[in-house]
């Protein structure tokens, strides 16, 4: 039988995780986000006042991570580290960073692989990341790259902070965002990078409903749902 599992991938910022959940809703899919697992490492790593460049270090914290994906009554993902829910924590722009620097460490990978790979063997899922069509799940019944220009995400990224931080500012959202793709875009390990078989969708001049409708209209095309 043909996996219905779709990846998606694409650079911070892009709306993947909006995107996702909305449309896994539409179509009773299990959503997965993937960025969120790396977050939590970060996590982990910054609260043992590591550096997350100190791979050998990092690599030593692994056995004494524990993370754990639960699903809220609305639906929504909750992040469980050491069974604490990070689910807010992990979403600023230093977790971003954090993030990005640990996932470019191969044991950390190969750490939350097989999590991410069991999840698509047991349910219908939609999957997003920045690997998942090139490295995660090569066979996706489909695959989307999701994008829009640098300064439109950190536009984006930057509303959703301020509900958190009203200090936060636009030029400091795409400045990290601007070191982010280019730390995912460069390293040597499943760099960020369209499979040659996915689908580009580029949301730059698109609000959200439309970019719902566009994300749609791939999956009823692809799987018919």
């Amino acid at each position: 039988m043909e996996s219905r599992s779709i990846a998606l991938d694409g650079p911070s910022g892009a709306g993947k995780s909006t995107l996702a959940r909305r449309v896994a809703r539409e179509f009773g899919l299990l959503y997965v986000d993937t960025g969120a697992l790396y977050r939590s490492v970060g996590l982990f790593v910054r609260r043992s006042n590591i550096s997350s460049k100190n791979e050998k270090a990092v690599i030593s914290l692994l056995p004494m991570i524990n993370i754990e994906m639960k699903y809220d009554d609305n639906g929504l993902q909750r992040m469980l580290l050491n069974s604490e829910d990070v689910t807010d924590e992990i979403r600023t722009p230093e977790a971003s960073i954090y993030a990005s620097d640990v996932s470019a460490i191969p044991q950390v990978r190969d750490f939350l692989l097989e999590m991410q790979r069991d999840m698509a063997v047991k349910y219908d899922i939609i999957m997003d990341g920045r690997d998942i069509g090139t490295v995660v799940l090569p066979g996706a019944g489909l695959k989307v790259f999701l994008t829009a220009a640098p300064e439109e995400r950190a536009k984006r990224r930057h509303l959703e902070l301020l509900m958190k931080d009203p200090s936060i500012e636009l030029n400091d959202v795409l400045s990290d965002m601007n070191l982010r793709d280019k730390n995912d875009s460069e390293r040597e390990l499943a760099p960020l990078r369209p499979a040659e078989d996915s689908i580009m969708l580029d949301t730059t001049n698109l609000n959200l409903d439309e970019s719902i409708d566009a994300f749609c209209e791939l999956i009823i095309g692809r799987f018919g749902l």
